[in-house]
């Protein structure tokens, strides 16, 4: 094989990034040398390479799908919204800068083109197949002349594209015929047919509308995926993450006698890499919710601040809300608290900040001996460290550099009683230092809390990736899909001309 595909989507959040992650772990069963791509990524979840290049932690996700290493190529555009209307540019896994969503849109994209086309040819020239993801809609005809993540980057690259449509927001037949209808007649030519996502019922109920689609639009549906619980993965987001009545819990019971232990995330503004928690939350007996009011802390027996793009923003936000009371009170009571990069540097003394927010000096809420100042320069790196006794890995994306003049030392950071800060994302996914820290929190916290001594997260989320394949293998046409990715889309599809149904 030598091929690849485009995963497009009806909208976003339709299940593009499953769908990437589930073909690739799919085809490197099936032995297989492939990767992701993800031409231009919106999201603050990101990660970092082995190289010390910053990029999408989806695009982390499906190279571990891929069972290869992630690199810049993987992602080498993506955009970290600082505002309404502005995001930091990251190219190739480095930052180069602000810009406004018009600026970016009205002439910068499109001038990225070729180094993505560049991206996507070397990885073409290394792996057997390559699964391209898309963003939002290819259908977004206001940014189509500007586009290099859907049918741009299709066109560029001559791929065949699969359109993913959740069938559980409804009116998903209409997604999908709208959606080819409002493309050219050239990027018509590349879309080889669908895919139904989060299906709940009988599949041959659904299997009329499916060959009247097929009659609409001379395009074939290459399968139907059931609706699963607990497949998510390392969430995209825009600007924002919306608490949606969050609450991430562990499906497996505490051990017997022991008690439940409350987590409880501050959804601070410009939230990222929330990811954190999840190995919180995969522990038996540990419940984490997002919570965004001071009586919301009062049950918890951990409190995080996590990682924010806005630092001052978020400490503002604390404070109108009365939540770094609730903080300071915690701390005082010597209540386990635990900030993470940014929630880390609001906690400290004071804040001198030229870069992110340009808001000079800010006083932080005080509960650690800490001094920040933000340089140009981001600092990206994959520390390896010890704490509490066990071995720690982690990885740093931050401008904030901390000066810590007191406390016990803690990883990059410190702590001072039950308040701890550190720059480190992820160093919760090794196993024996989350069980050390869950250890201390529930004695803090007077639970009878007994970590699991055999939860390994990095299992965890093999099992949740084989998953995710076995969606494709046992749901989808995976004799048609192969083909579409080893020979392209299929000659002569039909223009459909926007209304022809009518």
């Amino acid at each position: 094989m030598n091929g690849g595909l485009l995963v497009a989507g009806t909208t976003s959040d339709a299940g593009k990034s499953v769908v990437t992650a589930g073909i690739c772990r799919w085809l490197v069963r099936q032995g297989v040398k492939v990767a992701p791509f993800k031409a231009q990524n919106m999201s603050l979840n990101s990660f970092v390479t082995r190289e010390g290049a910053e990029i999408g932690r989806a695009q982390a996700m499906q190279a571990q799908a891929c069972r290869v290493e992630p690199t810049a190529l993987m992602n080498p555009v993506l955009l970290k919204p600082g505002g309404e209307r502005s995001s930091q540019v990251v190219l190739l896994g480095k930052p180069v800068g602000e810009m406004s969503a018009r600026g970016y849109h009205g002439g910068r994209q499109r001038q990225l083109l070729g180094t993505v086309l560049d991206c996507l040819a070397e990885l073409r020239g290394t792996y057997d197949a390559v699964i391209c993801e898309g963003a939002g809609s290819p259908a977004e005809i206001n940014l189509r002349r500007t586009d290099i993540v859907n049918m741009g980057i299709a066109r560029g690259a001559g791929l065949p594209v699969l359109v993913v449509g959740d069938i559980d927001r409804g009116g998903v037949f209409a997604s999908f015929f709208g959606t080819v209808a409002l493309l050219s007649p050239q990027d018509q030519a590349l879309v080889a047919g669908f895919l139904v996502n989060k299906f709940r019922g009988d599949v041959s109920l659904l299997e009329p509308g499916l060959e009247m689609l097929q009659g609409l639009t001379g395009r074939r549906t290459y399968g139907v995926l059931p609706f699963r619980h607990g497949l998510g993965i390392d969430e995209e987001d825009g600007l924002r993450v919306s608490l949606r009545g969050t609450v991430r819990e562990s499906v497996v019971a505490p051990p017997v006698g022991a008690e439940v232990l409350r987590v409880a995330v501050c959804a601070v503004p410009l939230m990222s890499n929330f990811t954190d928690v999840d190995a919180l939350a995969a522990e038996p007996g540990v419940v984490v919710r997002f919570v965004d009011r001071p009586e919301e802390l009062a049950d918890a027996d951990l409190v995080i601040v996590p990682g924010t793009r806005g630092t001052v923003r978020a400490l503002q936000w604390l404070r109108e809300r009365g939540l770094a009371d609730a903080l300071a009170r915690r701390a005082a009571d010597g209540r386990p608290v635990l900030g993470v990069c940014g929630g880390f540097q609001l906690l400290g003394e004071h804040i001198e900040d030229e870069v992110e927010s340009r808001a000079g000096h800010v006083d932080g809420l005080g509960l650690l001996p800490v001094r920040v100042r933000f340089a140009p320069e981001k600092t990206l790196t994959r520390p390896v460290g010890e704490a509490l006794g066990e071995r720690v890995e982690g990885y740093e994306i931050h401008h904030g550099i901390a000066e810590v003049t007191g406390g016990e030392a803690f990883l990059d950071g410190c702590r001072v009683g039950r308040t701890w800060g550190t720059h480190w994302h992820g160093s919760l996914e090794s196993d024996g230092f989350r069980r050390a820290f869950l250890r201390e929190v529930a004695a803090a916290a007077g639970r009878r809390f007994v970590p699991a001594p055999d939860t390994s997260f990095a299992a965890l989320r093999e099992e949740q990736l084989d998953r995710l394949g076995d969606l494709i293998e046992h749901h989808a046409d995976t004799d048609a899909l192969w083909r579409l990715i080893e020979s392209g889309a299929p000659q002569g599809l039909p223009f459909i001309p926007p209304g022809a149904p009518a």
